[in-house]
């Protein structure tokens, strides 16, 4: 299988879960099914079948967090330099609106464009990889061609 590459940030984050969903999540769901059993005739106990569906919730995400982290390659982006590439922080700025942004480029598990965690296969990251600062990109976004110029690139 194809290592998952991260970030000990994203990857700590996933263990967390996984710690949380093993002792919090799977024993308060079991103990909530146990309770609607006890009310009686489980096909019409709404409660005993919305419980089963958190469980099953739980467990299928479970799965998914041990095989992204049995597979997960953990990448020190301080111990990195250069052009950019995984773990990169990169400050950006839009040619044409002059707005400012900042990103970091991580795995896809611990993705979130919100908090400028960067999506190393969205097509942003995938025009700014290699490339140095000073340099433009073009990046062909669902809302349009886009032009960003690289202001800054940092390890940390």
């Amino acid at each position: 299988m194809e290592k998952i590459p991260m970030t000990r940030a994203g990857f700590t984050a996933l263990d967390e879960e996984l710690k949380t969903l093993k002792s919090v999540e799977r024993p308060a769901v079991i103990r909530a099914i146990a309770e609607a059993r006890e009310h009686g005739d489980l096909s019409e106990n709404a409660e005993y079948h919305a419980a089963r569906e958190k469980q099953s919730f739980i467990e299928g995400r479970v799965k998914e967090l041990e095989a992204m982290l049995s597979l997960a390659e953990v990448i020190d982006p301080a111990k990195l330099s250069g052009a950019i590439k995984f773990g990169a922080t990169i400050v950006i700025v839009d040619e044409d609106t002059d707005e400012e942004k900042t990103y970091q480029i991580v795995g896809e598990a611990e993705a979130d464009i919100e908090r400028g965690l960067l999506n190393i296969r969205s097509p942003i990251a995938r025009a700014l990889i290699g490339k140095e600062e000073g340099d433009s990109v073009e990046v062909k976004t669902p809302g349009g061609q886009k032009s960003y110029e690289i202001v800054s690139i940092r390890y940390v």
